[in-house]
Protein backbone atom coordinates (compact mmCIF):
# COMPACT_ATOMS: atom_id res chain seq x y z
CA UNK A 1 0.00 0.00 0.00
CA UNK A 2 1.50 3.30 -1.15
CA UNK A 3 2.03 6.11 1.95
CA UNK A 4 -1.20 8.39 0.47
CA UNK A 5 -3.51 5.08 0.85
CA UNK A 6 -5.57 4.81 3.72
CA UNK A 7 -6.59 1.18 4.60
CA UNK A 8 -10.16 0.45 5.00
CA UNK A 9 -11.88 0.59 8.48
CA UNK A 10 -11.25 -2.65 10.87
CA UNK A 11 -12.55 -5.37 10.96
CA UNK A 12 -15.99 -5.85 13.71
CA UNK A 13 -14.84 -8.02 16.48
CA UNK A 14 -18.17 -9.90 16.92
CA UNK A 15 -18.20 -11.58 12.92
CA UNK A 16 -15.23 -13.83 13.18
CA UNK A 17 -17.70 -17.29 12.90
CA UNK A 18 -20.49 -15.26 10.31
CA UNK A 19 -20.08 -17.04 6.79
CA UNK A 20 -18.58 -14.79 4.64
CA UNK A 21 -20.83 -13.56 1.34
CA UNK A 22 -18.97 -11.34 -1.33
CA UNK A 23 -21.37 -9.00 -3.41
CA UNK A 24 -19.84 -7.46 -6.57
CA UNK A 25 -22.08 -4.05 -7.07
CA UNK A 26 -21.96 -3.05 -10.40
CA UNK A 27 -23.38 -5.78 -13.01
CA UNK A 28 -24.91 -7.63 -9.61
CA UNK A 29 -26.63 -5.74 -7.36
CA UNK A 30 -27.14 -2.81 -9.97
CA UNK A 31 -27.36 -2.59 -13.96
CA UNK A 32 -24.22 -0.39 -15.44
CA UNK A 33 -21.65 1.40 -13.96
CA UNK A 34 -22.69 3.91 -10.48
CA UNK A 35 -19.41 6.03 -11.07
CA UNK A 36 -19.77 5.98 -14.77
CA UNK A 37 -23.57 7.34 -14.76
CA UNK A 38 -22.35 9.41 -11.65
CA UNK A 39 -19.04 11.28 -14.39
CA UNK A 40 -21.12 11.52 -17.26
CA UNK A 41 -24.05 13.29 -14.84
CA UNK A 42 -21.29 15.74 -14.18
CA UNK A 43 -19.95 15.90 -17.53
CA UNK A 44 -23.82 16.86 -19.35
CA UNK A 45 -24.25 20.19 -16.12
CA UNK A 46 -20.78 21.47 -16.59
CA UNK A 47 -19.52 22.94 -19.51
CA UNK A 48 -15.82 23.33 -17.72
CA UNK A 49 -15.61 19.20 -17.64
CA UNK A 50 -17.01 19.76 -21.96
CA UNK A 51 -13.73 21.95 -22.69
CA UNK A 52 -11.40 20.24 -20.51
CA UNK A 53 -12.20 16.84 -21.70
CA UNK A 54 -11.95 17.86 -25.51
CA UNK A 55 -8.83 19.81 -24.79
CA UNK A 56 -7.97 16.12 -23.06
CA UNK A 57 -8.67 14.50 -26.81
CA UNK A 58 -5.76 14.51 -28.54
CA UNK A 59 -3.64 12.72 -25.46
CA UNK A 60 -7.27 10.53 -24.13
CA UNK A 61 -6.40 9.37 -28.42
CA UNK A 62 -2.72 8.58 -27.99
CA UNK A 63 -3.27 6.40 -24.78
CA UNK A 64 -6.36 4.48 -26.06
CA UNK A 65 -4.47 1.91 -28.16
CA UNK A 66 -2.04 1.21 -25.35
CA UNK A 67 -4.86 1.25 -22.26
CA UNK A 68 -8.51 1.70 -21.96
CA UNK A 69 -7.79 2.32 -18.38
CA UNK A 70 -5.80 5.78 -18.12
CA UNK A 71 -8.25 7.65 -20.66
CA UNK A 72 -11.28 6.57 -18.51
CA UNK A 73 -8.77 7.45 -15.06
CA UNK A 74 -8.00 11.05 -16.38
CA UNK A 75 -11.63 11.65 -17.59
CA UNK A 76 -12.97 10.54 -14.49
CA UNK A 77 -10.42 13.08 -12.63
CA UNK A 78 -11.78 16.42 -15.21
CA UNK A 79 -15.13 15.44 -13.52
CA UNK A 80 -14.10 15.89 -9.99
CA UNK A 81 -12.07 18.66 -10.44
CA UNK A 82 -13.11 21.83 -8.37
CA UNK A 83 -15.23 19.95 -6.01
CA UNK A 84 -14.02 19.69 -2.24
CA UNK A 85 -14.95 16.27 -0.48
CA UNK A 86 -18.09 18.05 1.19
CA UNK A 87 -19.05 19.08 -2.54
CA UNK A 88 -18.83 15.58 -3.85
CA UNK A 89 -19.99 13.83 -0.78
CA UNK A 90 -23.30 16.03 -1.24
CA UNK A 91 -23.52 15.26 -4.95
CA UNK A 92 -23.01 11.77 -4.66
CA UNK A 93 -26.02 11.40 -2.69
CA UNK A 94 -28.23 13.33 -4.55
CA UNK A 95 -27.13 11.36 -7.45
CA UNK A 96 -27.36 8.27 -5.43
CA UNK A 97 -31.42 9.35 -4.80
CA UNK A 98 -31.90 9.59 -8.31
CA UNK A 99 -30.00 6.44 -8.80
CA UNK A 100 -32.53 4.74 -6.62
CA UNK A 101 -35.47 6.54 -7.91
CA UNK A 102 -35.30 4.94 -11.31
CA UNK A 103 -36.70 2.14 -12.95
CA UNK A 104 -35.24 -0.96 -13.44
CA UNK A 105 -31.78 0.46 -12.26
CA UNK A 106 -31.05 -1.96 -9.89
CA UNK A 107 -31.32 -5.86 -9.73
CA UNK A 108 -34.47 -6.93 -7.79
CA UNK A 109 -32.81 -10.89 -7.91
CA UNK A 110 -29.50 -9.71 -6.44
CA UNK A 111 -30.77 -6.90 -3.82
CA UNK A 112 -33.11 -10.53 -3.21
CA UNK A 113 -30.37 -12.51 -2.52
CA UNK A 114 -28.44 -10.44 -0.55
CA UNK A 115 -30.90 -10.14 1.92
CA UNK A 116 -31.64 -13.87 2.11
CA UNK A 117 -27.70 -14.11 2.78
CA UNK A 118 -28.36 -11.27 5.84
CA UNK A 119 -31.81 -13.23 6.98
CA UNK A 120 -29.80 -16.33 7.17
CA UNK A 121 -26.75 -15.12 9.44
CA UNK A 122 -24.32 -14.57 6.72
CA UNK A 123 -22.09 -11.81 7.40
CA UNK A 124 -22.00 -9.50 3.80
CA UNK A 125 -19.67 -7.45 2.08
CA UNK A 126 -20.09 -5.31 -0.47
CA UNK A 127 -16.76 -5.27 -2.24
CA UNK A 128 -16.74 -2.99 -5.39
CA UNK A 129 -14.73 -0.51 -7.92
CA UNK A 130 -17.52 2.02 -6.89
CA UNK A 131 -16.79 4.82 -4.71
CA UNK A 132 -17.16 4.01 -1.51
CA UNK A 133 -19.28 7.28 -0.48
CA UNK A 134 -21.22 7.12 -3.38
CA UNK A 135 -21.89 3.09 -3.19
CA UNK A 136 -22.99 3.53 0.82
CA UNK A 137 -25.51 6.14 -0.06
CA UNK A 138 -27.10 3.98 -2.76
CA UNK A 139 -27.35 0.95 0.03
CA UNK A 140 -28.94 3.10 2.32
CA UNK A 141 -31.19 4.72 0.20
CA UNK A 142 -32.56 1.21 -0.52
CA UNK A 143 -32.71 0.52 3.13
CA UNK A 144 -30.22 -2.24 2.87
CA UNK A 145 -28.27 -1.71 6.10
CA UNK A 146 -25.86 -3.65 8.00
CA UNK A 147 -23.70 -4.18 4.82
CA UNK A 148 -20.38 -3.60 4.91
CA UNK A 149 -18.07 -2.26 2.46
CA UNK A 150 -15.05 -2.52 0.66
CA UNK A 151 -14.79 0.35 -1.85
CA UNK A 152 -12.72 2.89 -3.95
CA UNK A 153 -11.98 5.45 -2.56
CA UNK A 154 -10.83 9.44 -3.21
CA UNK A 155 -9.04 11.92 -1.67
CA UNK A 156 -9.20 16.06 -1.48
CA UNK A 157 -6.30 17.34 -3.42
CA UNK A 158 -5.99 21.79 -4.43
CA UNK A 159 -7.78 20.73 -7.52
CA UNK A 160 -10.28 18.66 -6.54
CA UNK A 161 -11.27 15.03 -5.29
CA UNK A 162 -8.58 12.53 -6.99
CA UNK A 163 -8.38 8.79 -6.76
CA UNK A 164 -6.66 7.21 -3.42
CA UNK A 165 -7.51 3.49 -3.55
CA UNK A 166 -9.21 1.98 -7.16
CA UNK A 167 -10.38 -1.15 -5.50
CA UNK A 168 -9.83 -3.39 -8.54
CA UNK A 169 -8.87 -7.01 -9.78
CA UNK A 170 -6.21 -8.37 -7.21
CA UNK A 171 -6.55 -4.95 -5.17
CA UNK A 172 -10.04 -6.57 -4.20
CA UNK A 173 -8.43 -9.31 -2.38
CA UNK A 174 -5.79 -7.02 -0.79
CA UNK A 175 -8.73 -4.93 0.58
CA UNK A 176 -10.17 -6.97 2.36
CA UNK A 177 -6.84 -8.42 3.75
CA UNK A 178 -6.34 -5.30 5.27
CA UNK A 179 -9.93 -5.30 6.25
CA UNK A 180 -9.58 -8.43 8.26
CA UNK A 181 -10.86 -10.85 5.58
CA UNK A 182 -9.07 -13.57 4.50
CA UNK A 183 -11.04 -16.26 3.75
CA UNK A 184 -14.93 -16.76 2.36
CA UNK A 185 -17.29 -18.86 1.83
CA UNK A 186 -19.77 -17.63 -1.53
CA UNK A 187 -18.73 -14.64 -4.04
CA UNK A 188 -21.08 -13.05 -6.48
CA UNK A 189 -19.41 -11.42 -9.74
CA UNK A 190 -20.25 -10.15 -13.11
CA UNK A 191 -16.69 -9.94 -14.26
CA UNK A 192 -13.07 -11.99 -15.22
CA UNK A 193 -11.62 -8.80 -13.55
CA UNK A 194 -12.85 -10.13 -10.38
CA UNK A 195 -11.40 -13.48 -10.79
CA UNK A 196 -8.72 -12.60 -7.96
CA UNK A 197 -11.35 -12.41 -5.81
CA UNK A 198 -13.90 -15.69 -6.71
CA UNK A 199 -10.78 -18.12 -6.62
CA UNK A 200 -10.16 -18.24 -2.78
CA UNK A 201 -14.16 -18.84 -2.66
CA UNK A 202 -15.70 -21.85 -1.48
CA UNK A 203 -18.53 -21.31 -4.77
CA UNK A 204 -18.01 -18.43 -7.02
CA UNK A 205 -21.11 -17.15 -8.38
CA UNK A 206 -20.95 -15.25 -11.69
CA UNK A 207 -23.92 -13.23 -12.98
CA UNK A 208 -25.70 -13.18 -16.03
CA UNK A 209 -22.32 -14.46 -17.44
CA UNK A 210 -22.58 -14.95 -21.38
CA UNK A 211 -21.12 -18.69 -22.19
CA UNK A 212 -17.75 -17.76 -23.40
CA UNK A 213 -17.38 -15.42 -20.07
CA UNK A 214 -18.06 -18.49 -18.41
CA UNK A 215 -15.75 -20.54 -19.84
CA UNK A 216 -13.14 -17.77 -18.97
CA UNK A 217 -13.59 -17.17 -15.88
CA UNK A 218 -14.01 -21.50 -15.13
CA UNK A 219 -10.29 -21.45 -17.00
CA UNK A 220 -9.10 -18.46 -14.76
CA UNK A 221 -10.27 -20.35 -11.56
CA UNK A 222 -9.63 -24.13 -12.70
CA UNK A 223 -13.03 -25.38 -12.31
CA UNK A 224 -16.80 -24.99 -12.46
CA UNK A 225 -18.92 -21.64 -11.30
CA UNK A 226 -22.25 -21.69 -10.27
CA UNK A 227 -24.21 -19.60 -13.28
CA UNK A 228 -27.65 -17.30 -12.21
CA UNK A 229 -29.62 -14.87 -14.15
CA UNK A 230 -30.95 -12.33 -12.38
CA UNK A 231 -33.10 -9.33 -13.54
Amino acid sequence: MSPDETPPPALPPDSAAARVVLFDFDGVLMHGDAFALFARERYARSLGCKLMALLSAPGLILLLPFSRNWPLRLLARIALLGMSEHTYQRRAEAFAGLLVRRPRQFCRDGIRALRQHQAAGDRVIVVTGCEHHLVSSMLAQLGLTGIEIVASQLRPSWIGMRLRRHNVGARKVQSLAQYGVTAWQLAYSDSLQDAPMLKPAGEAVLVNGTPRLCKKVEKALGRAVTRVEWW
